[in-house]
């Protein structure tokens, strides 16, 4: 196998709800697609456009927003910095006048009901959420383009290599959680400190550490807002967003208009247990609620999983004493390097793995970093990670009506609470006793994967999806 150059902007990256996959990698597709075709000398000759959605895209892609990212990618606009409240009135204005300004410049006829073709009953062989353009030019030539959203907004053409990353030649080059931590032995660093070293080979570290930064931000302003938003999910299976509601109960009605006196209002709480348990998933709801309604969130390392890894990094902050650069950096480079080893050696697409590719995957990166921020050694950090994903071996993906809602939102709190315990336990343990490594859970995520029924893997034919009441059609 190849080894793939992955970094921790590839792991973390910013963008637009409900799914990484569904949304933001047919976003970055249709951006890719346009830029092609503007290095080509060859957008003032688009007469027509064509969108063919295949697989789970086809299937669970009305609820997950697919047709909208689409468009918005199409128009040119860019999923980190488009405003999301304008999102409803650009589309609606597609649809009601049928036209649509490819790439902010030039002006076309595009139905979305004509143009956007949902093939339900086809797939393509090398991965579920696959998208064809079609662009007919004002001469008459036509030509096409495939893609694969292959998970956590990572985005493929066909015959690209590399899986779409930049390859670099890293000092430390890293497949495995045993070559990580061979690297660690022979280096002495942390494997937060390892893989500065590796992102040095893209940029300045000055620049990472700002990147980062920036990535915590967004964390940041997603949590405090979702914890101040209430108001029902759109999608139609007028599901109640929770988090606002928790967020004034556990301050007692206290209001706070910045995010530090918010934090510190918490920590005047205490530390009791069900009161730390309360927060957690207070902040994991209020992340995925926001993801729920096409708000700005961070993949980590997918958007359907978006809430763990700030849930555990707030939980760091507000009841660890974790509010420092610092240890916000060294949290999140860990954190991606776990992420990491799993997009090389399984998969963080649930069309591929079902959710334990991402609630799994999230809570692994997310118990490794608490582990390194509070003082375990490289061994115990790669046992957090393991004892996390163990517990979520053969989760199956099955949304509710194809929405990033149900039952997703309430595993982020799950995925969180788990990562906090798989931390602890592996910081009271001797790794020397395990008898599971990292690289024996990842492929055995793989294998399960493999042998997973497809109606388990985003494609809600199965499960949930299929056995409660409320469940609808696409919505």
């Amino acid at each position: 196998m190849a080894h793939e150059c992955i970094s921790v902007f590839d792991i973390f990256k910013i963008g637009v709800g409900p799914s990484s996959s569904h949304t933001l990698g047919p976003w970055r597709a249709a951006l890719s697609f346009l830029r092609k075709i503007e290095d080509a000398g060859r957008l003032a000759d688009i007469a027509g456009l064509q969108v063919l959605l295949y697989g789970s895209l086809a299937k669970t892609g009305h609820g997950h927003g697919t047709d909208i990212a689409v468009q918005l990618g199409l128009c040119g606009d860019d999923p980190v910095t488009f405003d999301v409240n304008q999102i409803n009135p650009k589309i609606d204005g597609i649809r009601r006048n049928r036209k649509m300004v490819v790439a902010g410049k030039y002006e076309i006829d595009f139905d979305p009901v004509e143009d956007i073709d949902f093939l339900f009953e086809e797939s393509l062989p090398f991965h579920p959420n696959a998208l064809t353009f079609l662009v007919t030019f004002t001469d008459g030539e036509q030509i096409a383009a495939t893609y694969y959203s292959i998970g956590g907004g990572f985005v493929v053409q066909e015959g690209e290599a590399n899986g779409g990353t930049t390859q670099v030649d890293l000092p430390f080059p890293i497949d495995t959680a045993r070559q990580l931590l061979q690297w660690c032995i022979k280096t002495g660093y942390s494997i937060s400190e390892l893989v500065m070293e590796n992102e040095m080979a893209w940029r300045p570290e000055a620049a990472t550490r700002e990147g980062l930064l920036k990535i915590w931000q967004v964390m940041q302003e997603c949590t405090f807002r979702g914890c101040h938003a209430g108001g029902e999910l759109p999608g139609g299976l007028r599901v109640a967003r929770r988090a606002a509601a928790l967020n004034k109960k556990l301050l007692k009605g206290r209001t706070y208009t910045d995010y530090n006196s918010w934090i510190e209002a918490i920590r005047a709480g205490g530390a009791h247990f069900t009161y730390t348990l309360d927060w957690v998933s207070c902040f994991a709801l209020a992340v995925n609620e926001e993801n729920a309604s096409f708000g700005r969130v961070v993949t980590a390392p997918t958007n359907g999983a978006a809430g763990v890894i700030p849930a555990v990094l707030q939980y760091f902050i507000a009841f660890c004493d974790g509010l420092h650069d610092d240890k916000i950096l060294q949290f999140l480079l860990t954190a991606s390097e776990i992420g990491s080893i799993f997009k090389k050696r399984s998969t963080i697409s649930a069309a591929m793995g079902g959710c334990q590719a991402e609630i799994g995957v999230s809570s692994a990166m997310a118990a490794a970093a608490l582990t390194e921020c509070l003082g375990g050694s490289q061994r115990q950090v790669l046992m957090a990670a393991e004892i996390a994903m163990e517990h979520h071996l053969g989760l199956t993906c099955d949304p509710i009506g194809g929405l990033v809602q149900i039952p997703c939102i309430e595993r982020n709190t799950m995925g969180a609470i788990k990562a906090i315990t798989a931390s602890q336990l592996a910081l009271q343990s001797n790794p020397e006793l395990a008898k599971v490594s990292l690289d024996a859970v990842v492929k055995t995520m793989w294998e399960t994967a493999l042998d997973m029924n497809s109606k388990y893997k985003e494609t809600s034919d199965g499960g949930l999806a299929v056995n409660i009441p409320i469940s609808l059609p696409e919505c």
